[in-house]
């Protein structure tokens, strides 16, 4: 199943709790293994309506090197791996990725001698292509940037990611080996037995053998559902500005600040969809549903774009958004096996989840492992599904011939400002995971996410959801009314 009631006479394996990217990955890695010569059966819970719609929704989506990872950290290990793995998978997977490559620049004496200090940084965690450059290099890499750069660190290898196709392209693999994901299933309570843990929900009971908590801002109080208090999620709201696609032109790098302890601070990018985004502020708040912008927060991201590249402030605002961070009191990821309770533990993983995603799953795995509990690899998995291209840089519907040639639908736009096609929107609906809202059919296709935010196409692209959630209602339930 993908979206039904939990049923009460199951008992899984393993229940992941959290479908955020995280979630997802250890979704796909799990069912993608057996147990005594059967496939390992996993449930994927998520207390809204969609896969990969808090947390993970609003990541930076830079799929990092790990250069600036505190050396020694599991943190700094899964996200070297992961960048291996996550490079590796988004080819047969169709997730849009584009090595453009960063610029850390130093715009002080203080920044200029912290560089090297970075380079060896990296050097100690396994990265040794950064290249130290003086600042005419800098200004030749990035013609556009403001005055006073006095020096550079290049770390050609950073990229752009798509991180709703890789969350999606997760999700979409476990659900076809098996899983079964269980939307609109917040937990509320947690009952440990002797032999299998029952996860208490507003949609129903869960029963599982193992548990994985991956519940990203709701991981402490899981944990503490279970009787532990390791640690306290603190929400990190950054808020980020994305300018129009015209602006485009002026950066072809990721224009990264010299990191200090409090983040990695404001950046210049551009996207996998066109745009360049400014930010994020970096600000800690109570409420772990507050993705508010703010006013604040808009005056310093464009006080920095002002340094950074004040050309850049000329161009055209699309769209503003802030998303949360979960940040903890820690300073690596919070990792944990409790044998007693079959209880794995992932928490505090932050915005580098993301490239981390599949390595943490592989460290699931292992962990899994290590506790006696024999898996091996399943025989006969279906192929990793191909996700619709949503990036620029590759060949997208409207302008495939061959495609439109074959399905007049490709060619047929109604979302004009971000090219999308009647196809693509059928597509969607028509999918493992299909989008259940207006949001979850941005993430799918991006219609509605361009310079006019829907005023011209938001009829057309609401009426054709309508009508794809009506249908498939209807398929549902043989017609009834």
């Amino acid at each position: 199943m993908t979206a039904g009631a939990a049923d009460a006479t199951t008992v899984y394996d393993v229940a992941i709790v959290g479908a955020g990217i995280v979630g997802c990955a250890v979704a796909r890695g799990l069912s993608g293994l057996e147990v005594d010569g059967r496939p390992l059966s996993v449930a994927l819970l998520e207390a809204r309506g969609d896969i990969g719609d808090a947390t993970s929704k609003a990541n930076t989506a830079i799929l990092h090197t790990g250069f600036d990872a505190t050396p020694g950290t599991l943190e700094s290990r899964l996200v070297r791996r992961g960048y291996e793995l996550l490079s590796a998978y988004a080819v047969p997977a169709g997730i849009p990725v584009e090595r453009i490559g960063a610029v850390l620049v130093a715009w002080d004496d203080e920044q200029v001698a912290a560089l090297p200090k970075l380079a060896a940084k990296a050097a100690a965690n396994g990265y040794e292509r950064g290249e130290l450059i003086d600042a005419d290099e800098v200004y030749a890499r990035l013609p556009h940037l403001g005055p006073g750069a006095l020096a550079g660190l290049v770390i050609p290898d950073e990229s752009i990611i798509c991180s709703w196709t890789s969350a999606l392209a997760f999700a979409t693999e476990a659900v076809q080996r098996g899983t079964d994901l269980l939307l609109r299933h917040e937990l509320s309570d947690v009952l440990v037995g002797g032999a299998t843990t029952r996860l208490v929900t507003g949609a129903g009971t869960v029963e599982a053998r193992w548990v994985v908590n991956a519940a990203g801002l709701g991981a402490d109080r899981v944990d503490r559902l279970l009787g532990h208090d390791r640690f306290t999620v603190v929400p990190r709201r950054g808020e980020l500005i994305v300018f129009d696609k015209l602006a485009r032109a002026l950066v072809d790098h990721i224009v990264l600040p010299v990191p200090t302890a409090r983040g990695k601070g404001v950046l210049v990018s551009p996207t996998i969809y066109g745009n360049v985004m400014l930010g994020p502020t970096s600000e800690n708040i109570e409420d772990r549903t507050d993705t508010s912008t703010t006013g604040s927060g808009f005056e310093f991201l464009l006080g920095r774009g002002r340094t950074l590249m004040p050309e850049l402030l000329e161009e055209e605002v699309t769209a503003s958004y802030a998303g949360l961070r979960a940040a903890t009191e820690h300073d690596d990821y919070v990792v944990d096996v409790d044998v007693a309770q079959r209880y794995l533990l992932l928490g505090g993983i932050r915005s580098t989840g993301l490239t981390a995603s599949m390595a943490i799953a592989e460290h699931v795995v292992e962990l899994i492992a290590a506790q006696g509990i024999t898996t091996t690899p399943r025989d006969g998995l279906p192929p990793v599904p191909r996700m619709p291209n949503i990036g620029e840089a590759f060949p997208r519907p409207y302008a495939d011939a061959d495609a439109i040639a074959a399905d007049a639908d490709y060619g047929r736009v109604v979302c004009f400002c971000e090219r999308v096609t009647r196809g693509e929107v059928r597509d969607a609906l028509a999918s493992t995971i299909p989008p259940s809202d207006v949001d979850g059919l941005r993430r799918r296709t991006r219609a509605l996410m361009g310079r006019c935010q829907g005023f011209f196409c938001g009829a057309e692209v609401t009426r054709l959801l309508d009508d794809g959630l009506r249908a498939r209602d209807d398929a549902a339930t043989g017609g009834a009314s």
